[in-house]
């Protein structure tokens, strides 16, 4: 009799990308971040947008913590380039 030894494969945990509302950096760029770097629709980016502009901030994806950490320093410099200050934040889930 053969017993089967399968290790059971752990998901990996998943970390948000937090975008978080600031004085200077426009709702129209907001939504082009989102739509260039996140994949969002213009539907969805416009929504995201709008819960941060109103509630100081909104999840932009959920990742592996790799992956969101790279999205975070991306849209950062993408950001700087473009003289806006946006804040991005990688939380756990």
């Amino acid at each position: 009799m053969l017993l089967s030894t399968r290790k059971k494969v752990k998901r990996p945990d998943l970390y948000a990308v937090v975008l978080h509302n600031d004085d200077y950096t426009s709702q129209e760029f907001v939504v082009i971040v989102l739509k260039t770097f996140f994949g969002k629709s213009d539907t969805d980016a416009r929504q995201i947008m709008l819960t941060v502009h109103h509630k100081g901030s909104g999840i932009a994806g959920t990742y592996t913590r790799d992956i969101a950490e790279s999205k975070v320093a991306q849209v950062s410099d993408f950001a700087r380039g473009q003289g806006a200050p946006l804040r991005l934040t990688v939380e756990s889930r």
